[in-house]
């Protein structure tokens, strides 16, 4: 078995034990990473450019809140509910040399205020992002774009999605745009 093998069994079997580094946490989703090709996506169809602020829902890791700043030259602020998440996504940052664009912190979803975000990333469920709909809504600028790995957001039909292999699965991105109030 070669590494990526391994950490892929890992990863699933950690989704299957609720997904979390900190024993005492609840999650309300499994930690299961997004694939580097699906974020590359998420941020392509959010159009990520230099000067967006980048906010990742359950960051996990970092990757997306790294990726944009590596990649596209964005800030971002990654939030988890998971300490053990949170310290990976800095060790991440700190060896991709983006450490001074991106911020990571412990962060409750419902207890956290998204205005300054230009674009919201999200892998979380149905169910969550159905509930965050409102609070999206009520919070963030018209024009703001906000892109969900796999999961639709209630009855908001996406303005678009995409389809996207990753060996023998298929993974979706949908893409909102805030509505003028």
């Amino acid at each position: 078995m070669n590494r990526r093998t391994i950490l892929e069994a890992a990863l699933a079997a950690a989704a299957l034990l609720g997904g979390c580094s900190t024993p005492g946490v609840k999650l309300d989703v499994p930690y299961v990473s997004t694939p580097d090709s699906v974020v590359a996506e998420m941020l392509r169809l959010a159009a990520v450019r230099p000067g967006d602020m980048v906010y990742d829902l359950g960051c996990g890791d970092g990757r997306i809140v790294i990726a944009a700043a590596k990649d596209f030259g964005a800030r971002g602020v990654g939030m988890d509910i998971d300490p053990a998440r949170i310290a990976e996504a800095n060790a991440a940052a700190r060896r991709a040399g983006v450490s001074q664009h991106v911020r990571f912190a412990v962060q409750d979803l419902f207890q956290t205020d998204f205005s300054e975000a230009s674009v919201v990333a999200l892998y979380l469920n149905p169910e969550l992002n159905a509930k965050l709909l409102p609070k999206f809504l009520a919070q963030l600028r018209p024009g703001t774009r906000i892109v969900s790995h796999q999961f639709r957001m209630g009855d908001w039909r996406p303005q678009e999605s995409v389809q996207l292999w990753v060996g023998t699965l298929d993974h979706w991105v949908h893409l909102w745009v805030v509505p003028e109030r």
